[in-house]
């Protein structure tokens, strides 16, 4: 009859509204959150991929919750796991992962591979790894599947609050510049100018992040490039950091904040923080004791001087503690050491975190 609705449309209408209800993000939950990087925050992504830099066998995993591994180059939870943790929300999955399906996407997704850098040459040895604008493009993809689940609206509210994490640069100095004996790019720039020539190609990169809505992005300075165990193994003497890959750390990193706070001005908010990674490995690696670790030089998992040679495999050397040790493999922190680093994130001064720490940050979007 004219005038009134059918039952049918009035019962569908209802179960749609409850559907979407069912699975619309919660205002006072979790945001959702985003990764996107390289080995130090890779969850898993390059299992799925045909390239030697993955973290798919055991001892990996050794403490994670199931002692099985994750994808996570570490002995447990990884960076980005913690700070999940931290924020209240489920551990967020690779974004190649079958397992990323329906409410799982409000939760987030993991972009980062293993071995990229901010240049798209960097890694080029690890063969398949994502390289960070095609992590992008995934990150297009997955707007789409979420667009379809909770519709437009929804979808650009849900990417606009959510929190992101951006973690590159250490490849492009450690897997790039100094690789030895001579690169091709020591032979074309100094470290001042190679320094300033990332930092014009990363400021592109936080641009292109911006435009694909991120609102609230954590990005990570590098940290001690010239302490890590594997670095320890080949060019040092007695153990001490090497000095050339520290003073381009020293050079990068404060160009990087400078470029972060000239793009907040240019946006007109904080879009942007920074985290001071160096600093912060540098607290247990100059005074392990204090941290509780018996050694920062010694890599738990690995072989040959430092543990610091070849990849952390069934054969290697393990250590039985490994809240003992500062590094878990000849590159990446243990668990221990990651929660000492978003500990820092979460609540560390201006010394560490710039313009604010997360905790701050998240409880200033809470009262907008």
């Amino acid at each position: 009859m004219l005038g009134r609705t059918p039952i049918c449309r009035v019962f569908t209408a209802v179960a749609l509204i409850v559907a979407m209800a069912a699975i619309a993000p919660d205002a006072e939950a979790a945001p959702a959150f985003f990764v996107f990087g390289d080995s130090l925050v890779d969850s898993g992504n390059n299992n799925y991929l045909a390239t030697p830099s993955s973290a798919d066998s055991p001892p990996y995993g050794i403490d994670f919750p199931t002692h099985r591994p994750t994808g996570s180059f570490s002995n447990g939870l990884n960076f980005p796991d913690i700070i999940s943790e931290q924020i209240g929300s489920e551990r967020v999955l690779p974004y190649l992962s079958s397992e990323l399906t329906g409410q799982k996407l409000l939760i987030g997704a993991n972009f980062a591979s293993a071995g990229i850098g901010i240049l798209n040459e960097t890694g080029v040895q690890f063969v398949t790894s994502i390289r960070i604008f095609r992590q992008f493009e995934l990150f297009q993809q997955y707007q789409q599947r979420l667009t379809a689940l909770v519709g437009a609206e929804q979808a650009t509210r849900l990417v606009n609050s959510a929190l992101v994490l951006i973690t590159l640069g250490g490849n492009d100095w450690v897997n790039n510049y100094f690789v030895q004996p001579v690169s091709p790019r020591q032979r074309q720039y100094s470290v001042p100018a190679f320094s300033t020539y990332l930092i014009s190609e990363y400021r592109k990169i936080l641009l292109k992040l911006y435009e694909l809505g991120a609102r609230r992005v954590l990005v990570t300075s590098t940290g001690s490039l010239g302490c890590v165990p594997s670095e320890l193994a080949q060019r040092s003497r007695n153990g001490e950091c090497v000095a050339e890959l520290q003073n381009a750390a020293a050079i990068f990193n404060p160009q990087l904040v400078q470029m972060i706070q000239g793009l907040n001005r240019q946006l007109g908010s904080n879009v942007f923080i920074t985290a001071n990674a160096f600093d912060m490995n540098m607290d247990f690696i100059s005074n392990p004791e204090k941290s509780g670790f018996v050694t920062s030089k010694v890599a738990c998992c690995g072989q040959g001087r430092f543990n610091g040679l070849g990849q952390c495999n069934p054969t290697s050397n393990l250590c039985p503690n490994r809240d003992l040790y500062a590094f878990w493999d000849a590159f990446h922190p243990t668990e221990k050491a990651n929660r000492l680093i978003v500990k820092q994130i979460m609540s560390g001064s201006s010394k560490y975190m710039n313009p604010m720490n997360l905790s701050t940050m998240m409880a200033l979007d809470s009262m907008s």
